[in-house]
């Protein structure tokens, strides 16, 4: 298997000026590197394992469940990747195929080559990506970060998508909030100690443990730490953008998130023509591994529906 696949000790390392997401030294991505390798052994095996080629670079999907025309993706958070989907994997996977993507610019299986400029771009490698994958059409599911590339893909590069489904999204329905700066400094200062850093990790988690017992705490912390991501900030879509989107939209927003404002981000999301949008209180932006029962319900609920 480790020839399979871009696994993280083959993803660029290189100076800032050639601005695209890299590993700031050997010695950090062999860190990295092994923390994946334990995220990825937690998991269940993957049924198939793809290396993906697109116009800005290489990265890796994996398959859980047999073949399906109309499958399941998943898009992993800011600093995450596959790894961060074991405790949702079993529910999800009980009726549905899923596949797994890690996402370019972030650290992970996967090896950016060329300059990412904005949501277009995004939406453009994810839409090739989709397109090896030989199937009919997908439904995507992705949190946080996954999320807004969920949307931007609905509003540029639809035609390949059957829904969506968007976990506390971030910077796509309400601006970050100053807790989020405050959480993104992880990553802007990589010599900052690892107990802040964990700390930060717990804060954003609403108060959970998120030290290197946790596979994919220790994969996150990795990433912030030891990954250069190049500071392009996600564009917020506009209304015009909003209106747009036809596939079928679930939004689901933490009520507690730290990210956004849930209420005023509900408000906007309800402007997305036929978009079933949810508050779930009490919960934080790691809403996937809080309640993975009830996500797996939901989202399933919704995707019998299509």
């Amino acid at each position: 298997m480790a020839d399979a696949y871009p696994l993280p000790e083959n993803s660029p390392i290189a100076p800032q000026s050639e601005r695209i997401g890299h590993f700031r030294s050997a010695e950090g991505r062999a860190r990295f590197t092994a923390a994946y390798r334990d995220g990825m052994a937690a998991l269940p095996a993957p049924d198939e394992t793809r290396t993906l080629t697109t116009s800005y670079g290489r990265t890796t999907a994996y398959r859980f469940g047999p073949p399906a025309a109309e499958p399941l993706l998943l898009l992993s958070g800011r600093q995450a990747s596959t790894p961060m989907w074991r405790v949702n994997l079993a529910g999800l996977t009980a009726e549905r195929t899923v596949w797994s993507m890690d996402s370019l610019g972030e650290p992970g299986a996967s090896a950016q080559t060329a300059l990412v400029t904005g949501p277009e771009d995004q939406a453009s490698w994810l839409d090739e990506a989709i397109a090896q994958l030989e199937v009919e059409r997908m439904h995507l599911l992705g949190v946080s970060i996954g999320g807004w590339l969920a949307a931007q893909t609905a509003i540029h590069r639809p035609a390949r998508l059957a829904s969506a489904i968007l976990l506390d999204p971030a910077l796509t329905f309400a601006p970050i909030t100053w807790k989020m700066l405050v959480v993104s400094l992880g990553s802007v200062f990589p010599g900052m100690p690892d107990k802040v850093r964990q700390w930060l990790l717990s804060w954003i988690s609403g108060g959970a443990k998120a030290d290197d017992s946790l596979p994919e705490a220790r994969l996150i912390a990795s990433g912030m730490r030891d990954f250069a991501q190049i500071p392009i900030q996600p564009r917020q879509p506009d209304d015009y953008e909003l209106r747009s989107i036809s596939i079928p939209l679930l939004v689901i927003l933490a009520g507690d998130s730290i990210v956004h404002d849930a209420e005023r981000a509900a408000v906007r999301a309800r402007t997305v023509p036929g978009a079933e949008v949810e508050v779930w209180a009490g919960r934080s932006h790691a809403i996937n591994g809080e309640v993975p029962g009830e996500i797996a319900r939901r989202v399933e609920s919704f995707l019998a529906q299509r």
